[in-house]
């Protein structure tokens, strides 16, 4: 019995799915239940398992869909320039190294290898790229072995990539991937699959699942229909990240379904199970399925991270102290934070606002924070392992306008940190209580302009800071304490027992 848990894409900067995915490891590890992580995207920006692993995911615990038909485990990168040179089959003539790249010159300017190391001062090479008389011919990419090759051809002056090729430890050929602009051919000795989504189905055949294996979708774009062609006798259960609905396009007949959900909850009645990760979407999902489709599929709750402990402060909470984590993304509205914090500084003198994460929107706020010559209580701190931070803190502030849950909201919570954030479905309501731990913020994204929404949060932070509350960060630890390790498991392992045992 194994259950496979499928996804996307992995990054530096991950989304909070795949914190779920990681949180989920963790949890079923101390469970009998053996289980997988596959991630379907073609990735080469790194080795996977340097993604995976910064994760907390186990390398036994992996398939990449791409990998996953030859004999190459997932694995560190140990490939080193050595390696490489010893395969030139010709004199090194010139070496150039800076940071992270390093360069081979093979006889003439034009003609040269270059390496992208794993890490600055180590000779190990994720991948290499190869030149020759100034045209790109081939990168190579690198764990302990060469896992795969793409080949470009010249084209409009330009390195057109056309193939790639799938190795065994050994160097044998495994499959070809064909690639014509947006069309891919995958070519195996007894199949030729013509997109990505048979490439999908003939990986899930493969898998030979039975009755007693469990898929959870945790994405399933444009995939979807190969799965359930493809699963056979295996249960399959979806999980809802993310607002499910459009709460503005919907009337007593019609309903407007994230696209990210639309089609796995139009085949409701073939997936075994659906899980939200607060009541209140479950609540609210089973009276639409109940409205539009006449249906109450099961859909069980189960929060989508968990607390291993509550954390305690060693010393006083810093006074006026301010916290937020998240990715630097638009939706997350950090530039909102800052501007609110900067207001609120007025009224508050010592108020302070630390910010972890990294994203594309770091730029941005760092310049808000520079304009307005905040950077003495604003700080941008990266991305950092909160877990003996966030009890530092007074107060936590977030102004994401949708979450699903909010790991960093259980995680503060569980550090018993005052909570500040708008008053929108599903994760504020989950660990805020108004007036109690701290303020769930009133917002209209249709009428509210970022002005008035930004005087708004200002005036939330002045009041919890001037005025108080009773007791709030021994009501946040009562919050968080529905949310320990060992009640997550008890639900995880009820579900599964009930699913297969139907």
């Amino acid at each position: 019995m194994t259950i496979y848990n499928m996804n996307f894409g992995i990054g530096w900067a991950s989304s909070g799915v795949e914190y779920a995915q990681a949180y989920r490891a963790k949890l079923l590890r101390n469970t009998q239940h053996s289980m997988k992580f596959i991630f379907l995207d073609f990735i080469q920006s790194e080795n996977i398992q340097t993604l995976t692993s910064n994760m907390g995911f186990h390398a036994t615990e992996v398939i990449w869909l791409y990998q996953y038909f030859t004999d190459i485990k997932i694995a560190p990168t140990s490939y080193t320039i050595e390696d490489i040179k010893s395969k030139l089959g010709t004199e090194v003539t010139h070496v150039e190294h800076k940071g992270k790249i390093k360069r081979f010159y093979l006889n003439n300017a034009q003609t040269f290898v270059t390496c992208y190391l794993k890490e600055v001062d180590k000779d190990l090479v994720d991948r290499a790229e190869f030149v020759v008389n100034g045209m790109l011919i081939r990168k190579d990419f690198y764990s302990y072995v060469r896992i795969f090759s793409e080949y470009y051809a010249p084209h409009d002056n330009k390195a057109k990539l056309y193939m790639r090729q799938f190795y065994n430890e050994d160097g044998s050929i495994v499959y070809n991937e064909y690639i014509d602009g947006d069309s891919n051919i995958y070519a195996f000795e007894d199949a030729k699959l013509y997109s990505k989504e048979e490439f999908v189905g003939y990986f899930i055949q493969q898998l030979q699942l039975t009755k007693q294996d469990i898929i959870i979708l945790d994405r399933s774009s444009k995939i979807g229909q190969a799965v359930l062609q493809h699963k056979g006798s295996s249960r399959i259960g979806v999980v809802v990240h993310a607002e499910h609905f459009s709460k503005s396009i919907k009337d007593d007949n019609h309903i407007l379904w994230n696209n990210y959900y639309e089609y796995q909850f139009s085949q409701a009645k073939d997936i075994d199970f659906f899980i939200t990760a607060t009541d209140l979407q479950n609540k609210i999902l089973r009276e639409q399925f109940k409205k539009y489709y006449g249906i109450i599929p099961r859909i069980r709750t189960i929060p989508v991270g968990s607390l291993d402990q509550l954390k305690y402060p060693t010393q006083p909470r810093k006074p006026y102290a301010m916290v937020t984590a998240s990715r630097l993304a638009t939706e997350k509205h950090i530039d909102w934070l800052v501007r609110a914090a900067i207001k609120a500084k007025a009224e508050v003198p010592e108020l302070t606002l630390d910010i972890y994460g990294e994203g594309a929107e770091k730029a941005h706020v760092t310049h808000i924070i520079d304009d307005y010559n905040a950077q003495s209580y604003i700080n941008m701190l990266g991305h950092v392992k909160l877990d003996d931070i966030y009890a530092k803190y007074e107060l936590f502030v977030s102004a994401s306008t949708s979450e699903g849950f909010g790991l960093t909201l259980m995680e503060a919570v569980g550090s018993g940190l005052s909570m500040l954030g708008f008053d929108v479905n599903y994760g504020n309501p989950t660990f805020i209580r108004n007036n109690k731990n701290g303020f769930l913020v009133p917002i209209s994204l249709n009428d509210d302009g970022m002005e008035v929404i930004v005087n708004r949060l200002a005036e939330y932070m002045i009041r919890y800071f001037n005025k108080g509350l009773q007791q709030p960060h021994e009501i946040s630890y009562e919050i968080a304490k529905p949310f320990m390790t060992a009640q997550i498991e008890q639900k995880w392992n009820k579900l599964i027992e009930e699913v297969l045992h139907d």
